[in-house]
């Protein structure tokens, strides 16, 4: 999409002039104010390290399984101010970050993991209902779109192998005349939408509902409390805060892309950084001058790929394409505004839709997704299966975070489930090396991936060994 972008630089720079550094979906009026710091010593059966998904799913789940359950929640700022509450807000089924990737790595039980992301999905779908949580839930489905007559070969054969394989339900190929219908933009050559697999959502109002819902069940939070040390205490473990102690039975850990309490765990990630912006409200004019009735979320089929949808107050969120990985994998605030990259992401989004030209942009924004490996999440037990860990959904965590609370619940109990007897929860990815091994291999892999898009989806000789070590970068 870039090249012709850059024939008028004013126009799309000038998009920006008004928007705010700060991610729209935090940028709320009705935001709760955080629960109190813990300040004193407290015991409990079970301690949730992280108030973002990963953390209140597990918690909630934990409470609905065993309401009797003493469950303490600590998070170190806000709950969901992080990852929860600035990402794209596509809640997908998917728990191998997409059919191809889970394919590749677990093609002996693809079946059974299609069936439980699915279950996974609907369970959230429940959920938000049974808790009376407003988050803009909409079940609207994703269209992978092709902006490449490769692309949208690659599509057709793809959807081609889902139908022999038995994968493809509720997944109908568009051609450009079809796609076009749906979105209109006179880049769109084919799409794949998937009807029921996938969820549009507003990120920060799912955290906020799912914290207000554990609360009410009778989880202690305290926010502004970041966990500094785990260690064994007794039967159990002990948590050391700022102004206090926590003594647990077990702990969960759903810190995901910060540093993890358990060492050895900190290896399988790296922090990458992902930005978007987010439009005013397009008027009925505008709305109609490229269709988008179905609402459905949208992402490109590049290596580095876009990913779009509409809120509910029809802006349009433009995201991805550019994944910053800062040398040293620090995770730092000044990392989360990055304006070379919303200048970049402006010029593309006129390139997929002319017609709105004139349309401005009210926010732009960035944060750091824990991406691993094999670009799904990965769990494991510390300290005698006292502590659980899930981390590495590399941007599909919206969703597959409930899956991972209920793993690492499962893991704690010492019970074998159908969760736990998976493959892809048994085992773990290979681990990221040490610098200044990591920033250059994920450097010569961005610039493989760029290239490989600019030649027809070529990939270069460094792509291909990675693809046979089942190594990866993604965001």
């Amino acid at each position: 999409m870039a090249p012709s972008a850059m024939n008028q630089p004013y126009q799309w720079i000038r998009s920006l002039s008004d928007a705010q550094p700060v991610p729209y979906w935090l940028d709320d009026p009705g935001r709760p104010r955080p629960e109190p710091a813990l300040t004193t010593s407290e015991t409990c059966d079970l301690l949730v390290v992280g108030g973002g998904y990963s953390g209140l799913w597990t918690a909630l789940i934990a409470k609905e399984r065993d309401p009797e359950r003493d469950v303490v929640l600590v998070e170190g700022r806000e709950a969901g101010w992080a990852a929860s509450g600035r990402n794209g807000g596509f809640c997908a089924a998917s728990l191998t970050h997409g059919l191809p990737n889970g394919l590749a790595r677990w093609p002996e039980e693809i079946h059974k993991l299609q069936e439980l992301g699915a279950r996974n999905l609907d369970e959230i779908e429940a959920a938000v209902a049974r808790h009376s949580i407003d988050c803009d839930f909409e079940r609207t489905g994703e269209i992978d779109v092709a902006t490449e007559p490769y692309q949208a070969a690659e599509l057709r054969d793809w959807h081609a192998e889902t139908v022999r394989r038995g994968l493809a339900e509720d997944v109908e190929f568009l051609d450009a005349e079809a796609v076009r219908e749906q979105v209109n933009s006179p880049t769109f050559q084919a799409g794949l939408w998937d009807r029921r697999g996938v969820a549009m959502l507003h990120p920060a109002k799912l955290a906020w509902g799912l914290k207000r819902a554990c609360v009410k069940l009778g989880v202690r939070v305290h926010e502004h409390t970041p966990a500094l040390t785990l260690k064994p205490y007794g039967a159990g473990m002990a948590v050391r805060t700022p102004y206090g102690r926590i003594r647990a039975r077990q702990v969960a850990l759903g810190t995901n892309v910060f540093p993890n309490l358990v060492r050895r765990v900190r290896s399988y990630t790296v922090p990458v950084y992902d930005y978007a912006l987010m439009t005013e409200p397009l008027t009925p004019g505008q709305l109609a001058s490229i269709g988008w009735k179905n609402r459905q979320g949208l992402g490109d089929s590049a290596n580095q790929f876009h990913y779009f949808r509409l809120s509910a107050d029809n802006r349009i969120l433009w995201g991805g394409y550019d994944a910053v990985y800062p040398y040293g994998g620090r995770v730092r605030a000044e990392y989360d505004d990055r304006p070379e990259t919303y200048a970049k992401l402006a010029g593309h989004f006129f390139t997929c839709f002319p017609q709105l030209e004139g349309v401005r942009f009210t926010h732009a924004w960035g944060g750091a997704i824990d991406t691993c490996s094999r670009f799904s999440a990965f769990f494991g037990t510390a300290h005698q299966q006292k502590v659980a860990y899930a981390a590495g959904y590399t941007g599909l965590g919206v969703g597959a975070t409930r899956f991972g609370a209920e793993v690492m619940l499962d893991l704690l109990s010492g019970e074998r489930t159908e969760r736990t007897e998976l493959h892809m929860v048994r085992r773990k990815p290979l681990p990221f090396p040490p610098e200044p091994f990591a920033w250059t291999g994920i450097a010569l892999t961005k610039w493989s991936l760029a290239r490989a898009d600019a030649q027809g989806g070529r990939r270069n000789l460094w792509l291909r060994t990675m693809d046979r070590l089942g190594l990866g970068f993604d965001s």
